[in-house]
């Protein structure tokens, strides 16, 4: 209550500071915006989003009429704003994928090229998000993605199109494989986390190189393939990668999230490559090993549902100590 009382005391104190200053409305309106920035950015409790969704919201009614492009630029901010905020429901996700396509249209009219595109890969999000919900079809968020690449290419925008790539590997990734088209997605799929690597790179780019590492790991775990084992190998070097820069003492649930999908991978492998009808023992005992250091990390992070599902995989494993004993996927980006 505290903290929540705290927030609201700056809002009160800035929001009287804009009523007082000697500045038109448009200045008040940016005003606003950059107190609900602020906010958003460094936000300490759900209080600090909600706050900063107000914060956006009273700056929108003080943009005059003829300022149509700030006013797309504060319902762009208010779109990622409502994209994090903490929901029980698609509420606030549902409104943030309305304001951000009322941004665009007054941004493709008049909005620098860079502006559309960070806005059309936030619409990828939100529509990728819902579609996770079962709420609408992947499609929409693909094609943002691919309008977003239009601008964010990989000479100019090295990090925004390594994002791009991940995230539409990942939409690729969530479609069902029940045709043969599946697998041509499966193969994008991979090709798209391969090409974001090749602009981004371990010292330049951390997080998002370990993100692709991981994500394409999983990736090639997944995919149907006739050469499962060179994949299952390709997939432990993505995860050594991932590993350089998701540490136990850096990014505790990142790596849990990556030795987990190892196990995984280690589970499904044969101990001996050149012998595969002799088991894997070897390798399961290894899993399990790392399935239990990131059950540990998950319950100390208060990730109860990661801890459980990693303990199922725990189970799985150590009652089928034989022969090409392996466990349903339990990966995590």
């Amino acid at each position: 209550m505290a903290a929540t009382s705290r927030t609201k005391q700056q809002v009160d104190a800035a929001l009287i500071a804009v009523e007082d200053a000697d500045a038109s409305d448009a200045d008040k309106a940016q005003m606003l915006m950059e107190i609900a920035m602020g906010l958003q950015q460094a936000p300490r409790e759900a209080a600090d989003l909600h706050a900063a969704v107000d914060l956006y919201r009273r700056a929108l009614t003080l943009v005059p009429a003829g300022e149509a492009l700030g006013g797309a630029r504060i319902r762009a901010r208010l779109a990622t704003a409502l994209m994090a905020v903490p929901a029980e429901d698609e509420g606030p996700m549902k409104a943030a994928k309305a304001e951000i396509t009322t941004a665009i249209a007054t941004l493709t009219a008049e909005g620098s090229d860079a502006e559309i595109a960070e806005a059309e890969m936030n619409l990828g999000l939100i529509c990728q998000t819902l579609a996770g919900w079962g709420m609408m079809p992947i499609q929409p968020a693909i094609s943002a993605y691919q309008r977003a690449l239009r601008t964010f290419d990989r000479s100019a925008y090295p990090k925004e199109f390594a994002i791009l790539q991940n995230n539409l590997a990942t939409a690729f990734m969530s479609m069902p494989f029940t045709d043969e088209s599946g697998k041509l997605r499966e193969a994008l799929a991979v090709q798209a986390f391969e090409e974001g690597l090749k602009v981004v790179t371990l010292i330049d780019h951390p997080v998002e190189y370990a993100m692709l590492q991981n994500n394409l790991g999983n990736a090639l775990q997944y995919v149907s393939t006739a050469h499962r084992v060179e994949n299952c190998l390709r997939a432990l070097d993505a995860y050594d990668e991932a590993l350089k820069v998701r540490t136990l003492r850096d990014m505790p649930e990142s790596y849990a999230n990556t030795i987990a999908n190892k196990a995984n991978c280690l589970a499904n492998l044969p101990d001996d490559l050149e012998n595969p009808e002799a088991g894997n023992s070897r390798h399961v005992q290894e899993a399990v090993a790392l399935l239990r250091e990131a059950q540990r990390i998950f319950q100390q992070r208060g990730e109860g549902e990661k801890a459980r599902s990693v303990a199922e995989a725990i189970v799985d494993l150590t009652s089928a100590l034989a022969p090409h004993s392996a466990f349903a996927s339990h990966q995590s980006h």
